[in-house]
């Protein structure tokens, strides 16, 4: 499998390695502008043509990088996804944001209502400075204090209006828990589900009822956080799964499935970036890049030749839970 294969998702396709731009928002730690555009331009270069992004991510610093990278390539020539749910509005307390390592000029206002998605994408295309955006996502739903219901009531219609409308090529939900997107495959015409940190080599939740769910009904799945946040990438004792410390049971545990795929030859990074290609529904996995060596590093995994073998062993050991891809 290589960067530039594509899938489909709804009216567009998207290239198998995505680029999960959130690190662009400086997530956890600044990035300089000249190592964001480098990272943009050395994933380009190895293929990748899909490229996710958020107001959320760097209080909109992420858009704004990926923007300006972008407008250098034809616009008909990769696929773009922003979120939508959270209106960023001023309010400048001289600190810095939560989560991303951006002065706190802004903050974040949930709105799951039509008038809240139409304001937000049309701040997030002139951030973007691009004419449109390719997918919509309802971004992080279930966490906005009601349960989803304004989304699934209000948000989810206007993003359909959109798609009818010809302004977007696919819609959808990205979430880090399976049972809301599970409700969002089920009970709309959503086009993709993002599904993050629940389809790993350490958590193969989405793997039960999310992954078949998709398949059968024809809809596509896009998987974040396939290094849960850094476990999987370097399991080392200080390393972070889904942005806490790991537990002494889950480092030990990736340890041990480092120590497989090593022994048939594959990297631990590469083994976890292959994992969820196992599932039809997969259509693309997004890859956070800070640097053009990271770029650089995940589309080479992503040329790693991966034996079953593999797979069988880390089930023989019991270091899988996953059921059939």
């Amino acid at each position: 499998m290589a960067a530039t294969d594509r899938a489909p998702v709804g009216g567009v396709s998207v290239s198998r390695l995505g680029f999960g731009a959130a690190t662009l928002g400086n997530l956890f730690a600044p990035v300089t502008d000249e190592d964001a555009h480098a990272a943009v331009e050395t994933a380009w270069d190895r293929g990748v043509r899909y490229f996710d992004t958020a107001p959320h991510y760097g209080l909109g610093l992420s858009e704004r990088r990926l923007g300006e990278a972008l407008r250098a390539h034809p616009r008909d020539s990769y696929t773009l996804s922003t979120k939508v749910g959270r209106i960023l509005e001023p309010a400048d307390t001289g600190g810095t944001d939560t989560g991303f390592a951006v002065p706190a000029t802004h903050r974040r206002v949930w709105d799951f209502s039509a008038d809240g998605v139409r304001r937000s994408l049309e701040a997030s295309l002139e951030r973007l400075g691009l004419d449109r955006v390719d997918v919509v996502y309802l971004h992080d739903a279930d966490e906005c204090g009601d349960g989803g219901t304004q989304a699934l009531r209000e948000a989810y219609p206007a993003l359909e209006r959109l798609r009818a409308e010809g302004v977007v090529g696919a819609i959808g939900a990205g979430m880090n828990q399976v049972p809301p997107l599970e409700r969002y495959l089920r009970e709309t015409d959503a086009d993709v589900v993002l599904c993050a940190g629940r389809l790993s080599l350490l958590d193969q939740r989405a793997a039960h009822s999310l992954l078949p769910e998709a398949a059968r009904r024809g809809r596509a799945v896009v998987v974040g956080g396939v290094f849960n946040s850094g476990l999987l990438a370097d399991p080392q004792p200080g390393a972070t799964f889904d942005y806490r410390a790991a537990s002494v049971d889950l480092l030990g545990r990736a340890l041990r499935i480092k120590a497989v795929a090593e022994g048939h030859g594959v990297p631990l990074r590469a083994a976890a970036l292959h994992f969820p290609f196992r599932y039809e529904a997969v259509a693309s996995v997004l890859v956070g890049m800070r640097t053009a060596a990271e770029a650089a590093d995940a589309a080479a995994m992503l040329d790693v030749a991966v034996p079953d073998e593999l797979w069988d062993e880390l089930r023989a050991e019991g270091l899988l839970g996953e059921a059939d891809g």
